[in-house]
């Protein structure tokens, strides 16, 4: 599989978040989507872009975004994660890895991704889908602590 840039139409996703509800792709459609992937939950990295990305969350959707992250941690684990750093955006279990295999975040190129999808991680990426389900933009190494900025800069 060749890897997403933008222009491309977003893969189509059903998954589970947070709250066991169920969501996929099309249930964006009409607004922009920042679908963004991380390692594992209530890891320093991870926890500083979450908080980044909630502390930001009411200047996203008065851009007329959305944030769903993706890790492969189950409902459970993302509960706690949830619950303790009050994130204010769903989180989906993708505990089948098939949401990230189909946004290459795991099973991508390169000895450290391997690695990390052995493990059962997805490499750390985040995806702007436009209104329509194309991307507009891909961000391949996102700087955790202030990757809100990096967002909202694109949006």
């Amino acid at each position: 599989m060749s890897k997403l840039k933008a222009g491309d139409t977003a893969p189509d996703f059903n998954a589970t978040t947070t709250d066991g509800s169920k969501v996929s792709l099309k249930d964006f459609r009409g607004k922009k989507l920042i679908l963004y992937f991380y390692p594992k939950d209530d890891t320093p990295g991870c926890t500083a872009q979450a908080c980044s990305l909630r502390d930001a969350n009411t200047e996203i959707k008065k851009k007329g975004a959305v944030v769903l992250g993706v890790s492969t941690q189950d409902e459970v684990s993302h509960q706690r994660f949830a619950a303790k750093y009050n994130l204010n955006f769903p989180l989906i279990a993708d505990t089948d890895h098939a949401v990230g295999k189909a946004y290459g975040t795991i099973g991508g190129g390169g000895l450290l991704s391997a690695a990390k999808s052995l493990a059962g991680f997805a490499d750390r990426m985040t995806f702007i889908i436009d209104e329509k389900g194309k991307i507009a933009h891909v961000i391949d190494s996102p700087d955790t602590k202030n990757h809100a900025e990096e967002v909202l800069g694109l949006l």
